[in-house]
C-alpha cells in the first residue's frame, strides 16, 4: 500500500432528531396534556492526532464519514438519544482545511483533539408549545441538519532533524544504524518512496525521499515530500562519497530547497559525507575541504565502520542538543 500524506475527506455531523406530538393519558383520568419529547442532538465531528504517519491510508477508500443522527423524541416527554460523535484520527503534524469555511486546524501533539463540525440541534416536542390559549398543541419541529464539509488533510512531519540528499545518498542506511527504524535500502534511485521516522537519543529523525533536479517543479517525487522537512530544526544534507561531483550534488539539492521555500533553505544545515569507507583518507580529507567552501559544518560517516559511526553519533547528539 502506497504512503498517503494528503487526502480530501467528505465529512458530515449528525442530524438532530425530530420532536414529536404525543399526549399524556392515564387510565381512569381525563386528558392531562401534551407530552411529546424533544429530539436528540446530532453527533459532532472531531479530528484527533495520533503518532502514526500512515494513518491517512485508512481513509483512502471512504466516500463519506458521518456522525450519528439524534434519536426522535419519545412519549411521556422523554428526550431522544443524542447521536454518536465521530472522531477521525490523523497523524501528528496534520494541517486540516475546511474547504467550505477556509478555516485551518493544525494538530502538533499526540492526542490533541479539535471539534470541526457541530451536530444538528434536536427538534422540539409539542409540550413546548402549550400555552393558556393552546392547551392541545399539535406543533413539533424537525431536527436541524448537522454541519457538512470537505476537509483537505495534509501531513507535514515533525522531526528534530531531516535527512535530505539525492537518491542513493545513504540516508536510509544511516537512519537504520542511528535508530531502530527499518527503512528499505537498495542500490537504485528512489528506494525510499515514503518518509521514515526513527528515534535517536530522545530526538526524532526523518529520512526524506531523494530529491532530483527539478523536484520543486514536480519532477521525480516532486514536492510531495519536500514539505515534510518544513518543520525540522536541522537538515542533515547527506552526500555519498561515491559521487563524482560533490559540489554539483550539493548545489542541486540546495537549489531545489530554495525554489520550494526560501524559509526552508534558511534552516540550519550540516553536510554529512556518507560511505566514507569507499575512499582513501586523503580523498576524504580533500572532499571535506571542497565542501567547506559551501558549509563549514562537514561530518563523515560509514555505516560499516563502527568507530566512525560511534563518533558521528556523539557529534549528532551535540548538534541536536545545541
Amino acid at each position: 500500500m502506497s504512503f498517503i500524506d494528503e487526502i480530501t475527506l467528505h465529512v458530515k455531523a449528525g442530524d438532530g432528531g425530530n420532536g414529536i406530538v404525543s399526549w399524556l393519558h392515564e387510565k381512569g383520568k381525563e386528558f392531562m396534556g401534551p407530552a411529546g419529547g424533544d429530539g436528540g442532538k446530532g453527533g459532532d465531528v472531531y479530528f484527533r492526532a495520533v503518532a502514526d504517519i500512515s494513518r491517512l491510508g485508512a481513509y483512502r477508500y471512504g466516500n463519506l464519514f458521518a456522525a450519528g443522527r439524534g434519536g426522535d423524541g419519545m412519549r411521556k416527554s422523554r428526550h431522544g438519544k443524542n447521536g454518536e460523535d465521530l472522531e477521525l484520527e490523523v497523524p501528528v503534524g496534520s494541517l486540516i482545511l475546511n474547504k467550505r469555511t477556509k478555516r485551518v486546524y493544525e494538530l502538533l501533539r499526540d492526542g490533541e483533539r479539535v471539534l470541526v463540525l457541530h451536530g444538528g440541534r434536536g427538534g422540539l416536542g409539542n409540550e413546548h408549545f402549550k400555552s393558556s390559549r393552546n392547551v392541545r398543541p399539535m406543533e413539533s419541529t424537525m431536527g436541524r441538519k448537522g454541519d457538512e464539509a470537505d476537509f483537505e488533510v495534509e501531513l507535514r512531519l515533525i522531526a528534530d532533524a531531516g535527512l535530505i540528499g539525492l537518491p542513493n545518498a545513504g540516508k536510509s542506511s544511516l537512519l537504520n544504524e542511528l535508530t531502530a527504524a527499518r527503512a528499505k535500502v537498495g542500490s537504485y534511485a528512489f528506494t525510499t518512496l515514503e518518509p521514515n521516522l526513527g528515534a535517536f537519543s530522545g530526538f526524532i529523525l526523518a529520512d526524506i525521499p531523494g530529491l532530483i533536479e527539478g523536484a520543486s517543479a514536480g519532477k521525480g517525487l516532486g514536492t510531495e515530500f519536500l514539505r515534510h522537512i518544513a518543520r525540522t530544526k536541522l537538515l542533515l544534507h547527506c552526500i555519498s562519497l561515491e559521487t563524482d561531483d560533490l559540489l554539483q550534488a550539493y548545489n542541486v539539492v540546495r537549489q531545489e530547497l530554495t525554489a520550494f521555500s526560501p524559509e526552508l533553505a534558511g534552516k540550519r544545515e550540516v553536510i554529512v559525507l556518507t560511505k566514507s569507507d569507499t575512499r582513501e583518507a586523503k580523498d576524504v580529507k580533500k572532499a571535506i575541504t571542497v565542501l567547506k567552501r559551501k558549509n563549514p559544518d562537514v561530518y563523515t560517516v560509514s555505516v560499516i565502520d563502527d568507530a566512525k559511526l560511534e563518533q558521528f553519533k556523539k557529534e549528532l547528539q551535540a548538534l541536536l542538543k545545541g
